[in-house]
């Protein structure tokens, strides 16, 4: 059987499945994210594994997972494929990591929001931080304090 032959799901079908909006879809196709075959009404029509790739996609995107990373994975796996129960493996596994970090840095920052944002501004009126003539800059730019 042709893959193409496999692709029965409209795009409506697949939207309404996914809980996104048929413009979402084709953005994702656009990105290369998913794809579609033609129908003989030149229809788009989705294999049923569009909607675990569409999972995938959301999950990655709810933790902050960039579509240009996504793209990069996904075109690491063999053909292209849908990742399946290994590769989610790896990936929810870099995924955790990487959230863990963002977990790191948003409780320094929640912890030192209401002191100092930790950039050097000095515009608060009660700084708990004395930087004269600015020296946090030598270290880069923005929080540089939270970034430690």
């Amino acid at each position: 059987m042709a893959p193409h032959e496999e692709a029965n799901l409209s795009v409506g079908q697949v939207a309404k499945r996914c809980g996104i909006k048929v413009s979402a879809l084709h953005f994702y196709e656009e990105k290369g994210l998913i794809r579609s075959w033609r129908n003989q009404g030149n229809q788009r029509r989705y294999k049923r594994d569009v909607l675990r790739r569409i999972s995938v996609i959301k999950a990655a995107q709810k933790i902050g997972i960039t579509l240009a990373n996504l793209q990069k994975i996904f075109k690491q796996l063999p053909d292209q494929r849908t990742p399946d129960k290994d590769d989610w493996a790896g990936l929810s596994g870099q995924w955790q990591q990487q959230l863990n970090r963002r977990i790191a840095y948003m409780e320094k920052l929640r912890d030192s929001l209401t002191g100092c944002i930790g950039c050097g501004c000095l515009s608060m009126k009660n700084c708990p931080l004395y930087n004269p003539e600015d020296t946090l800059a030598q270290q880069g730019t923005g929080p540089v304090i939270l970034e430690r």
